[in-house]
């Protein structure tokens, strides 16, 4: 159980921050929302110098788009299905004047997707492996806070938590305790494509940036997608300055 005591450790404060950062609390744990009717009036427009946080609406190029967590800076259709936006789908006339907007939660991914992009939900069925995807090659796109994706990965968590999650998917999308075990199964024991755990990465000094490696490092470090990993250190930055403490060292991967 956390104390006040606990909280005031700098090692606990950071673990807690990049847990919320570097996951996917941005997204509702019952899934990705669905996407806004086209014709839908236009947000107000994007704008390169406003700050956005999660949940803010904006328009752009006929579209509104939806943040998934802190941004400034990033266009909106130019970060691809991973990005920090999410279309709403097209819109007609201006509804506001520009600017940023608050609401809404954080967001990432583990080499999932969320919010459109559902062509791709069939990619994330491993085949090769034995037992196959029982529950439909499309059944393992990312869900929950942590956007736990690919076969693999739900039967890991399921044998982990001794819950069907191979044939039972979608109970990371609906029920929240789920989904909250298997946020908390992946950070504390995975790598992914990482060598450690987001959590080992922050209590043992190796930094925020292992975490995002650990995460989603395939798709955001060693030079790819600069501009989203810089928008998770921004705001990792942010609140640990809100918070009181350090954000160490080692920001970026």
């Amino acid at each position: 159980m956390l104390t006040a005591r606990t909280i005031r450790r700098p090692a606990t404060v950071l673990a807690l921050l990049a847990l919320l950062l570097t996951t996917a609390l941005a997204w509702s744990i019952a899934g990705p929302a669905p996407r806004a009717a086209a014709a839908e009036v236009c947000a107000p427009a994007w704008s390169s110098s406003a700050v956005y946080t999660g949940g803010a609406v904006v328009s752009k190029d006929g579209q509104n788009w939806k943040a998934g967590w802190w941004t400034q800076g990033e266009a909106p259709g130019t970060t691809g299905q991973w990005g920090v936006w999410r279309t709403q789908g097209a819109c007609g006339s201006t509804g506001g004047t520009t600017g940023g907007t608050t609401g809404g939660t954080t967001g990432g991914t583990t080499g999932g997707s969320t919010g459109g992009g559902t062509a791709n939900y069939p990619h994330y069925c491993d085949a090769s492996q034995s037992y196959g995807c029982p529950a439909g090659q499309s059944a393992y796109y990312g869900k929950g806070p942590i956007q736990l994706s690919w076969n693999y990965n739900y039967k890991a968590a399921g044998d982990a938590l001794g819950i069907d999650l191979l044939n039972n998917p979608y109970l990371v999308e609906t029920d929240p305790a789920v989904a909250w075990k298997t946020g908390l199964w992946y950070w504390n024991t995975q790598s992914g494509p990482g060598t450690m755990s987001g959590h080992q990465a922050i209590v043992n000094g190796a930094g925020f940036g292992e975490t995002i490696r650990s995460i989603n490092g395939t798709l955001e470090c060693n030079g790819g997608n600069p501009a989203q990993v810089q928008s998770r250190i921004a705001a990792f930055q942010r609140f640990a300055q809100i918070l009181g403490t350090t954000t160490g060292s080692n920001l970026t991967c």
